[in-house]
């Protein structure tokens, strides 16, 4: 890696000053705090404003990941590998300096609100920024027990939603600061997957998000994530009678006691699939609606969106046949049991093959990704520009494993991320010759943070339901790819 001493890197915060290095020709700026840590009494509150400094704070390393375990995703060399609370910095890659502001771009990353982080190499914004000028932030926010479990109701000290918070927080940073980066507050796009793209619709029905971006992104979305406020309370009091100790104990108690008690109600929520012990929670004042219910009452922060979902999401989680996420006959039967039995034919006829193997899992992509969304893009696209994708490409390694576009598949593409540890294993050439499908999607999110529009892509709109249809060597655009699937879902309560 070339990384060069640049004056330029030097850059005055509304908090100090922070000096970052030159890698490759792009400007990189490491650890920056965007918060006050949250440890010690501040474990389970909300992210409070960072405390000014003196001198020149030193943006080369990053800052820890959040504690998590091990996963896949961030399992190559170059992944960082410390885990501490204090977790709370983000990433900002940027073009040389230019007169005039950059659009910038914020990424949200995913991992089910348990595993993640945006200093992942799968993540790295450099390619996004050097190829299309543009100021690329990567924010990393608790997870797990510190932040996608919800404690909310166990009284003062415990803040809900605190995942959610951080985000916020971070975009707050971005408003006060990315400026003196090159970037263009004004011209802010979020963009995520999975819990990543999960928590962009809520900032979508957040009152909080009002004002901090003017763009949103959306990759396969897993709205069942959410749920509402009495759901997760009572979850939280077996969390507390699992700990077998007073919650104002939590801030000092070890992270494996905490840690293996939320693993232990994540495990045992699986069996009221999908929604599960972690995620976030509506019915509170940051979110008082479900995005879906928000979204069909307006109720929304009515700014330009993509969102989309990959033809094969389910199918890398198959192999485990996970119970939240139903890709057995077994598991969709309880499912249906559980969810709406009366639509059980209904849905399944939209289904022709089912049994077979490749319907099962169909249903459990709908099931947590598909009819979500569907839904969620049926209602918001009233009030504001929204386009639709459905990601087709599969890799040959992918179609080895008879997996398809599975879910996450995408992000090498839009980051260009060849090189890290996922993207070798999907696109073992990809360094060398980029696919042209990652040419296109990469061009297409850029233009859409840039121009905040898509001239190729047509709106979508519950006339026609112009969805684009993304895949190997073209796209194209098609009305209603789904429909069969999607009207039987909308028989469904969603959420």
């Amino acid at each position: 890696m070339t990384v060069v001493a640049d004056p330029s890197t030097l850059v005055c915060t509304s908090l100090g000053a922070v000096r970052g290095a030159t890698e490759h020709g792009v400007r990189v700026w490491r650890g920056i705090p965007y918060a006050e840590q949250p440890v010690g009494d501040r474990r389970f509150r909300e992210p409070i404003p960072l405390q000014p400094w003196s001198g020149v704070r030193d943006a080369i390393e990053f800052g820890p990941m959040p504690p998590q375990g091990r996963s896949f995703v961030g399992g190559g060399r170059d992944d960082p590998k410390i885990r501490d609370e204090a977790c709370l910095t983000l990433t900002v890659w940027a073009p040389p300096h230019k007169d005039t502001p950059l659009p910038v771009m914020v990424w949200i990353p995913g991992g089910a609100f348990v595993y993640g982080a945006g200093q992942l190499q799968l993540y790295n914004g450099s390619r996004l920024a050097a190829n299309g000028d543009v100021v690329v932030v990567n924010v990393t926010y608790r997870l797990g027990v510190f932040g996608g479990f919800e404690l909310g109701d166990l009284g003062a000290g415990f803040a809900d939603n605190l995942c959610l918070r951080d985000q916020i927080a971070a975009l707050r940073w971005v408003q006060d600061n990315i400026a003196a980066f090159g970037g263009d507050p004004q011209r802010v796009t979020i963009f995520g997957e999975s819990a990543g793209a999960t928590s962009v619709l809520a900032l979508l029905a957040s009152p909080a998000g009002d004002g901090l971006f003017a763009r949103a992104i959306a990759q396969s979305p897993a709205l069942p994530l959410i749920a509402d406020r009495a759901t997760r309370a009572r979850r939280a009091h077996e969390f507390v009678d699992l700990v077998g100790s007073d919650p104002a104990a939590f801030p000092v108690l070890p992270q494996r006691v905490l840690r293996r008690a939320a693993g232990e109600i994540q495990r045992r929520s699986v069996a009221t699939s999908p929604t599960l012990a972690y995620g976030l929670t509506y019915g509170v004042d940051l979110l008082p609606r479900h995005p879906i219910e928000a979204a069909r009452a307006g109720e929304v922060n009515r700014v330009p969106l993509i969102v989309g979902t990959n033809s094969h999401e389910a199918s890398m989680f198959a192999w485990a046949k996970p119970p939240m996420l139903p890709t057995t006959v077994e598991s969709i039967d309880a499912y249906f049991d559980r969810v709406a039995p009366d639509a059980r034919a209904r849905v399944l006829a939209a289904y022709p093959d089912y049994p077979r193997r490749r319907s099962q899992i169909a249903v459990g992509s709908d099931v947590m990704f598909g009819a979500p969304t569907w839904a969620f893009a049926d209602a918001y696209s009233s009030y504001a520009t929204t386009h639709v994708y459905r990601f087709d490409h599969t890799t040959w390694t992918l179609r080895m494993l008879g997996l398809g576009a599975t879910h996450g598949s995408e992000i090498v593409h839009i980051q260009h991320s060849y090189g890290s540890y996922l993207g070798r294993k999907l696109h073992p050439l990809g360094r060398r010759v980029q696919p042209a499908v990652g040419r296109r999607m990469q061009r297409s999110w850029l233009n859409f943070a840039t121009h905040g529009a898509l001239d190729d892509w047509p709106r979508y709109d519950t006339a026609r339901r112009r969805t684009r249809i993304i895949q190997s060597n073209r796209d194209v655009s098609v009305n209603d790819p789904d429909a069969q699937r999607r009207q039987a879902w909308a028989s469904v309560s969603q959420p």
